[in-house]
Formats: structure tokens, sequence, C-alpha cells
């Protein structure tokens, strides 16, 4: 059963609609690549799946239930959201701002519990950042601040991960390193929905591909089934190659010199 779900999906900002009529099924506990050019509407559409994005005609529905009707705890618990930029408190370390993933999972009186204790040293972890739990977040580089945002994020322990290009600030061997982290997560029993800007990585990582282009899906299914040379040239405007990954077998787009 696919739990999370857009139908007729309208949004935009001011005047200007950046998403018309969309319709997009997340298949449950898979890797979704959410791919397409500059300003199509991908991170528009992701905030809408976390009711972060005002809708303006159709509805997301999270088990069958429009998500604007869950509680905003009872989101939180199901739906953890890594958006493109984040903001620390002045001051805070990274421990403390992993710790602020368990919210969602406190009473009134803000009880903590050895099992939020363990959600937070298996998320610090996972990202790599346990060495850095008395830092200041502020003086680390962006690609640490990045990772503690990411361990944050996995101490919240929901069943859907949705992260808007959370490979932006990395270097290289970090960004294959997230990409590996959250394949684990859908090992795990996740569901995973990320935002790339990196056809490859996409091809390589993603069970389950959705191709935008002006606010609108051209195309949506496994990597080797609609990535095309054709599709890119119609997605992106890049004449290219597609061959296969002389490592993995996935789609390979090769630009054309």
């Amino acid at each position: 059963m696919n739990r999370l779900r857009a139908h007729g999906l309208s949004l935009g900002y001011g005047d200007r609609l950046v998403v018309e009529d969309l319709d997009l099924e997340v298949p449950h506990g898979v890797f979704t690549a959410i791919v397409g050019p500059n300003a199509c509407g991908k991170s528009t559409l992701l905030r809408s799946l976390v009711r972060l994005q005002p809708i303006r005609a159709g509805a997301v529905d999270l088990d069958g239930r429009p998500v604007t009707s869950w509680r905003a705890k009872e989101v939180a618990r199901e739906l953890g959201f890594l958006p493109q930029t984040m903001v620390s408190p002045e001051g805070i370390r990274v421990e403390a701002l992993v710790r602020r993933g368990r919210f969602a999972h406190q009473g009134m009186l803000g009880i903590w519990n050895p099992s939020d204790e363990l959600a937070v040293a298996d998320a610090m972890e996972s990202a790599g950042v346990t060495d850095l739990a008395d830092r200041p977040v502020a003086e680390l580089s962006g690609g640490q601040r990045q990772r503690v945002w990411i361990a944050m994020v996995l101490a919240q322990q929901t069943p859907y991960l949705l992260l808007d290009e959370p490979t932006t600030f990395l270097d290289i061997a970090h960004q294959y390193d997230l990409l590996r982290l959250l394949r684990r997560q859908v090992t795990d029993g996740r569901t995973v929905v990320v935002v790339l800007h990196d056809l490859n990585q996409a091809c390589r990582f993603a069970d389950h591909m959705v191709a935008m282009r002006d606010g609108r899906v051209i195309a949506s299914g496994a990597p080797a089934d609609i990535v095309t040379a054709e599709l890119v040239d119609d997605v992106f405007g890049l004449a290219c190659a597609v061959v296969p990954d002389p490592l993995t077998g996935t789609p390979m787009v090769v630009p054309h010199p």
C-alpha cells in the first residue's frame, strides 16, 4: 500500500502557479528520487507532502486522510523532513541540536527516557557526527553541519524520510556516504524520498524515480525503465547518451561533448 500520495495538486507563490494538477504516488518502503531542472517545482512539491506548503487545489493524503487534518506531532512522528537550508539556534551544540529530533516523541512534560537517548546516539553514529557532539554547530564546516541536520532527522525515527537536496555542501565522498546511509534506511524498512540534482546518483541509488518539468510529472518508474537520452533531453534540454554504469549496470548519463 502506498501510504503517501498527492492527487490533483496545485501549488504556488502569490500569483505564480508552480505545480499544477499533479498526481504522485510515493511507493512504500523504497528509495524515490525526484529529479528535474531548477524551478520546476521539486522542492515545492516536497514541502507540500509535509504540509509546509499551502495547497491551492487537490490534496496530499497520508493513510487515506488529508495530511492537513493530522496534528503537528502526528505528522512529525510519520514524516521526517530536511529542507535545503536550516538555521541553527545561536550557540547550540551538536548533540543538543540532534536531541531536538525527539520533540515529536515527548509528552507535555518533555520527559526524556532511555529510548530517546538511544535514538540520538544511533542517529549521530549513523550520520558520522558522534565525535562532534560537544562542538558548537556554528563552528562546523558546511558539510559537517549538513550531517548534523541529517542526524537530527534520523533521530525522529519516522517511517518516512523526505530530504531536499541533502548532498548540498558535501564533498563527493560524503555524498556517496550519505546516499548509502539512506539506502540502509530503506533496508531497515523506511520509505525515503529525496530531491537530487545528480542524475547518475539518482539512477544508482533510487528504486523509483520521478522526473519533473514545469510543475508536472513527465515520467515515473524504475530508473532502468524511464531514463533514456530522449527523456533527459526532454526534461533537461541536455543532449546525451545513456549507457550502463560499468559498476552497477544502472543507467548512466554521458553528456555529448
